[in-house]
């Protein structure tokens, strides 16, 4: 690696795993970022050996940062968010670095995508309250006051309109239901306004699968809070765990 800050940055997703190297510097990936469908079921053995198969097809023996669908402490998943419940006391560090080989450090997946749009994104020196959502088979979130994170926050699985709020207003959602993008949009539209009663934020930045549509369902939006989706779009959360994992090994 010599001088350069290049730290593979992968994310671990529901439905996929995606990895590709990050420059830290410039906060941009490398080169395009492979994918490996995430094993079903998705237990620890089985995801520890595609995480180990992604890094292999990189070629790579340096750090890692991951992002991962779980409330995360000292490398430990405390919940499992779309995938098997057995991770649940797992340390996905240990079981990571074990499987590929490399130094890994791990924190939960909004969490990693919202620390990219803080120092390299639309966050970036924004004072006050910003608040990340990614939107795709749940609903992420990651907070920042006066840029730094209150990790873990889990604000889709808030309970709303007598369920999991995620089970209301996540881009799968939508689709499960066939939703048009202005029916699904009151919806989110909603939660949003939840949002803005808890918090107050002075920023939501928008994230996943959903932020690139933004414009089909923007007019539905009523909050007053200023809301933007993320430049880095999908790349976030990538980025997000190379940076973490640069600035924790």
């Amino acid at each position: 690696m010599g001088k350069n800050k290049y730290v593979l940055g992968i994310d671990v997703g529901g439905s996929g795993i995606k990895g590709a190297p990050v420059d830290i510097k410039k906060g941009k990936l490398l080169s395009e970022r492979l994918r490996i469908d995430t094993p079903q079921p998705a237990t620890p053995k089985a995801v520890a050996k595609t995480f180990a198969e992604l890094v292999k097809m990189h070629d790579w023996n340096g750090p890692i940062g991951c992002g991962f669908p779980a409330i995360v402490r000292h490398g430990v998943a405390h919940s499992a968010a779309n995938i098997d419940k057995k991770w649940i006391g797992t340390d996905v560090e240990k079981l990571f670095s074990k499987a590929s080989g490399c130094p890994v450090k791990v924190m939960n997946d909004a969490d990693a995508a919202g620390l990219a749009a803080v120092r390299y994104g639309a966050g970036k020196k924004v004072d006050g309250t910003v608040l990340m959502l990614t939107i795709g088979t749940g609903i992420g979130s990651a907070l920042f006051i006066d840029g730094k994170l209150v990790p873990n926050t889990e604000f889709g699985h808030l309970f709303f309109k007598g369920m999991i709020a995620e089970h209301y207003a996540a881009n799968s959602v939508r689709k499960n239901l066939e939703l048009s993008w202005e029916e699904w949009g009151k919806r989110f539209n909603e939660y949003l306004l939840h949002i803005d009663r808890i918090l107050s934020p002075d920023m939501v930045i928008l994230s996943g699968g959903a932020s690139k549509r933004f414009d089909e369902y923007r007019h539905t939006i009523t909050s007053e809070t200023k809301i933007i989706p993320s430049a880095m779009l999908n790349n976030a959360g990538t980025v997000g765990a190379a940076i973490y994992a640069w600035e924790n090994l």
